[in-house]
């Protein structure tokens, strides 16, 4: 067993399983995609500042600028999680409507404590 497989939960574990798709964000799947290419663009540019050694505070800007961009990311997917998923749910009622609100109301906590 390496560190690596120590880290990880047990095939077993209580996490759910994620529902089959076809997802909120399947529409936009490509903007997204062009997003996320743009945000990795970003880190990388970050490991090349670090590496010629760029002043720490224009490091930090940049860290910003690539937190920003993730959390928007991450802010048009709840919308869309919410508007497809969360609301679709909610028209078929009973407990999967309450697990889907549980479920994006978590997701929201774990946003804000970033």
């Amino acid at each position: 067993m390496t560190v690596d497989d120590a880290a990880r939960p047990p095939a077993d574990a209580a996490t759910p399983a994620s529902p089959p798709g076809p997802h909120g964000y399947a529409k936009q799947k490509d903007q997204h995609l062009k997003r996320l290419r743009r945000i990795e663009g970003q880190i990388r540019g970050l490991q090349r500042m670090v590496e010629e050694d760029v002043y720490c505070i224009d490091i930090l800007t940049q860290v910003s600028a690539g937190t920003k961009a993730l959390q928007s990311f991450a802010l048009q997917l709840l919308e869309e999680h919410l508007r497809h998923c969360v609301a679709d749910a909610a028209i078929k009622g009973g407990p999967e409507a309450d697990a889907k609100v549980a479920e994006a109301t978590a997701a929201i906590a774990r946003l804000l404590r970033t």
